[in-house]
């Protein structure tokens, strides 16, 4: 590895290179974190969807496949066993954390004493200065064209921004696929990039087959757009016939919807009968546009199971990134990282080069 690719990140997190996996509900576990880590990138496991029962047995295995704990575990506050995650970060001695919802000064205190470094992801400037003031020790910053859950700022204009305004080391994630967007990433300041949508579509992935086809199948980025049918926030997915049919109800259709994943997957959800018809005489008294949110918020990772672990990808929902329209080919994550480095070490040399010539070129005659 030349020396362009070291940076505070590869110093920070001890990888190889400066490129981060994310964690993808139903899609980040123990498989997919070993192969990004023997690749020479940084994996997070998905703590969100990992059952708590299982959540130790995988970051056990992850130690005993790659020697270490050098790999991180995302989780959210609001999570039932976020205590749980908190516990098992520390107890393990993880390289880091990353959060959206983020813990509180007490519980980043608590990471802080144990060394686990705290890197949350955000897609505001506003977001990135909270962070940094409540104790990150570096910054992912994702632009409006990432998957899931993201903001409306692209990535070419919030990195910048967020560069200027705090300290830490700043991650860019939104768009990124290649080594030319990691060079690019580089060049702009960044200290590396962070990807989702590019390590799910890999043949490392857990992800069935069906989904994937669907996946490789998009080629318009217009065809993965942002939705609020589900939750009422900001939702970037592949179009998909659940998607239109939610976001075709009225209000009391999508509460309809909404109920009806919820009973059908209630053994996932433990949302029992009784409770679904409380919901629905609170929604005849109050506002059933905003009660449906409220179920399908709940319902979110029964959704992503549906296509993320059932292979049912007309049933669930998609999150994506808009940059799986520019990516035809599932790689293993060890030819994904090593051709993404080439490619970026070729066009950081010639960066170089050209300023080099650029400085010993005689000067021009007037």
């Amino acid at each position: 590895m030349s020396a362009l690719l070291q940076t505070p990140l590869t110093e920070a997190l001890g990888c190889r290179y400066p490129i981060v996996q994310t964690a993808m509900g139903w899609v980040a576990d123990a498989n997919l974190v070993i192969a990004t880590t023997r690749a020479g990138g940084f994996g997070f496991l998905a703590g969100a969807t990992i059952p708590a029962a299982e959540l130790e047995g995988e970051i056990k295995k992850v130690i005993a496949a790659t020697g270490g704990s050098n790999f991180g575990l995302n989780f959210h506050m609001f999570q039932e066993n976020a205590a749980q995650c908190v516990d098992l970060a520390i107890k393990y001695r993880l390289r880091a954390v990353s959060y959206g919802r983020g813990p509180d000064k007490q519980t980043i205190a608590r990471f802080k004493a144990a060394g686990v470094l705290c890197i949350p992801t955000v897609g505001a400037l506003k977001h990135a200065q909270k962070a940094v003031e409540l104790g990150a020790d570096l910054i992912t910053i994702q632009g409006g064209e990432g998957g899931g859950h993201t903001g409306g700022v692209p990535t070419t204009i919030l990195l910048p921004q967020v560069l200027d305004a705090v300290k830490v080391p700043v991650i860019a994630a939104g768009g990124y696929s290649t080594g030319r967007g990691l060079a690019s990433a580089l060049a702009a300041g960044a200290a590396g990039i962070a990807m989702g949508t590019r390590f799910l579509m890999t043949s490392d992935s857990p992800t069935p087959r069906a989904t994937l086809e669907r996946y490789l199948k998009v080629n318009d980025p217009q065809r993965i757009r942002v939705t609020l049918a589900v939750d009422g926030m900001r939702h970037r997915m592949i179009d998909n016939p659940f998607i239109n049919r939610l976001e075709g109800a009225g209000p009391f259709g999508r509460l309809r919807i909404a109920l009806g994943s919820a009973w059908q997957w209630k053994q996932q959800t433990g949302m029992s009968l009784g409770h679904m018809l409380g919901v629905l005489r609170q929604a005849l008294k109050e506002d059933p546009g905003a009660v449906s949110q409220t179920v399908m918020a709940a319902n979110q990772p029964v959704l992503l199971q549906r296509s993320m672990v059932d292979g049912c990808p007309d049933e669930g929902i998609l999150p994506s990134g808009q940059v799986a329209a520019a990516i035809g080919e599932l790689k293993s994550c060890q030819q994904l990282i090593d051709e993404m480095v080439a490619e970026a070490e070729h066009c950081l040399a010639a960066l170089c080069a050209r300023q080099v010539a650029a400085k010993t070129a005689p000067a021009a005659v007037s």
